[in-house]
């Protein structure tokens, strides 16, 4: 990662001019260490705001499924909470409270790299213990995890469909400027057969840090148990076109007009992390919209008790669900992955 004073804009040129183009994996993956770990990105004042932020509602349903599974298998006393890019520590605060009803307190840990996030988190969640990767996690007892909006801003790479074939999209230079490249060899081997002869422009994306960060996920779930949700924005199959996008101030910006000071992120591929995830011998247990999920688990009812409590928010508790689970909003480009593994049950709420 770049040194925190040095400008990773003029890091980049120089690189590019002494070696040619860069692979977009590394313009996003160097710019959103920078992003990360130089600021608080959420709420009002930062740049965006996930679901946790939005309503207490959210963090306490994914509690309610976690307590399920875990009743699931006669509340075993030792476990561990393991939560990925945890933000403020608002949803594993919300999921906690609830979860706590129902006998569920386990050991949290929070896998960040942010040093200014870690000491906010500390705050919300006394007792946290930080890790700065999953190599860390202790693998005593089973985990229960979480990841709201982490595989989205990992790196990604993007192939394009050239008059010469596919290439990798790579980051170049005009004068000062960034602009998209095509690399010089041949990426024909990594595109599905279905997709070779696709017209030219055509861009497909892939996330290998995704894949690992799955493999080593599903891997503990075989060889520890336990269960997890990923939830992101992204689709269940591959979708064609770049879906690469950068957010400051709560508006999308162009990718390229201040690295390490904007948010880059991709949508999800589901599918591929489902893939993975079995091929490490964990389970599936579903992929589903965000906005069915949550209603399945009650959070319209959960809002009319809320509602009843505070009568005079009973408007913006609506707006804050509706946000959450409506379609244009939140409920259909969001999706929810159920996972689970060594003995622990294929199914849970919400999904089916």
């Amino acid at each position: 990662m770049p040194a925190p004073n040095q400008d990773i804009a003029e890091m980049f040129r120089r690189l590019i001019r002494e070696t040619g183009p860069i692979s977009l994996a590394q313009y996003m993956g160097e710019s959103n260490a920078r992003y990360y770990t130089s600021r608080d990105p959420l709420g009002a004042s930062g740049d965006f705001i996930t679901a946790p932020e939005i309503s207490q509602m959210f963090g306490e349903l994914i509690g309610l499924w976690l307590a399920d599974m875990w009743a699931q298998m006669d509340g075993p006393a030792k476990v561990h909470y393991v939560e990925l890019g945890p933000g403020r520590g608002t949803l594993a605060s919300d999921a906690l409270r609830t979860a706590a009803r129902f006998g569920l307190d386990p050991q949290v840990h929070f896998v960040e790299g942010s040093v200014n996030l870690r000491a906010i988190q500390s705050g919300t969640m006394p007792g946290v213990v930080h890790h700065d990767d999953l190599a860390t996690l202790p693998e005593d007892a089973p985990i229960l995890l979480v990841a709201n909006e982490f595989f989205d801003a990992l790196p990604i790479r993007q192939l394009v469909r050239t008059a010469a074939g596919w290439r990798e999209r790579m980051v170049g230079l005009d004068g000062e400027t960034f602009v998209f490249a095509s690399g010089d060899k041949p990426m024909d081997d990594a595109v599905p057969d279905n997709l070779r002869g696709a017209d030219e422009g055509t861009i497909i994306e892939a996330c290998p840090a995704a894949a690992t960060v799955m493999g080593e996920i599903a891997s503990r779930f075989a060889s520890q148990g336990g269960a997890g949700l990923v939830l992101d924005y992204g689709s269940t199959s591959l979708q064609v076109g770049s879906s690469l996008q950068a957010v400051r101030a709560h508006k999308q910006v162009d990718v390229f007009s201040t690295p390490g000071e904007i948010d880059l992120t991709a949508h999800v591929d589901f599918a591929t992390l489902g893939n993975v995830a079995e091929k490490h011998a964990a389970r599936v247990i579903g992929v589903t919209p965000q906005g069915r999920w949550l209603k399945i688990l009650g959070i319209d009812a959960r809002l009319e008790a809320l509602q009843k409590a505070s009568p005079e928010n009973a408007a913006k508790l609506k707006r804050q669900r509706d946000r959450l689970v409506e379609p244009d909003q939140m409920g259909k480009l969001f999706k929810v992955m159920g996972l689970s593994g060594g003995g622990w049950p294929n199914s849970g709420g919400g999904f089916g």
